[in-house]
């Protein structure tokens, strides 16, 4: 359907590690073609991935903690 964004809400939680890393190869190339891509992860390595984090602790919010 070709979305503007698309949420993924802990897109590798349950996979082993290489099915990740092709997960998230995918959702990068998504993203360099122009689709805005959140992801929601508890994954400290999935994040560290990512351009811009946000972090939601103790009800505060902190852009950029990575």
């Amino acid at each position: 359907n070709n979305p503007v964004v698309l949420l993924a809400d802990e897109p590798t939680g349950a996979l082993d590690s290489g099915t990740s890393a092709e997960i998230m190869q995918l959702l990068k190339e998504l993203n360099r073609k122009g689709m805005t891509i959140v992801i929601i992860t508890h994954d400290k390595e999935v994040a560290a991935q990512c351009d811009r984090q946000i972090e939601i602790c103790d009800g505060r919010v902190r852009e950029d903690v990575g």
